[in-house]
């Protein structure tokens, strides 16, 4: 049985709803924040050193990094789905997308949390921010904008895990109805029924509004 070890209001919502899609059995740990400190409990350093979510655990081998544990699950469990056939075009993009959604787009957002509890300090580097922010979400918008999706004209697991930096942005990095591609695909990613279960496995979930 797949275990993953879930914090609330986290990118592990994402692994969570990756399975619902696949149709695959798993128990949900839970695990929630600290109220006043936002941060992990410790009870998560026991399941990995560094004490985040997700991980995932399958026939005794421990999985963390989100990109890292949907590759591994759509390797061994996907049969062919949610990702164009491998060594192709659009595979290459799918894997270029998945990646982004760890590294470019989450870089500026986690910045700009931790700026916003600066104070008036941060005012000058949080206007920088924000005009990164601003042409990555402007770039975002023409490539969903061209087929629909991030990899292609389907539904891919690059859609899942672009979700959550998506997800955040509507919060402190501008993403609206200005820009109604990219805001359309999220509302779409929302609506489906597998992010709906998803939302009932794991619980509250803030990002989701």
């Amino acid at each position: 049985m797949i275990q993953v070890h879930h914090l609330n209001n986290s990118r592990s919502q994402r692994i969570l709803w990756l399975l619902e899609e696949l149709g695959l059995p798993y128990e949900v740990i839970r695990y929630e924040r600290d109220p006043a400190t936002m941060l992990a409990p410790p009870e998560l350093k026991r399941i990995h050193p560094l004490g985040k979510s997700p991980v995932l655990v399958e026939d005794g081998e421990v999985l963390a990094e989100s990109a890292a544990i949907a590759e591994y699950l759509l390797e061994r469990h996907g049969a062919g789905r949610l990702a164009p056939a491998p060594g192709s075009p659009g595979y290459r993009r799918f894997r270029a997308w998945m990646h982004f959604a760890e590294g470019s787009a989450m870089t500026p957002l986690l910045v700009k949390l931790y700026l916003l509890r600066v104070g008036e300090a941060a005012a000058p580097v949080l206007a920088r921010i924000d005009g990164n922010l601003a042409a990555m979400l402007d770039y975002l918008e023409a490539e969903v904008a061209r087929e629909g999706w991030f990899a292609g004209p389907d539904f891919t697991a690059a859609d899942v895990m672009m979700s959550f930096p998506l997800e955040a942005a509507t919060q402190r990095g501008g993403l609206d109805e200005s820009r109604p591609a990219l805001f359309g695909l999220l509302r779409r990613l929302q609506s489906r029924p597998a992010y709906r279960r998803a939302l009932e496995r794991g619980g509250p979930y803030a990002y989701a509004t």
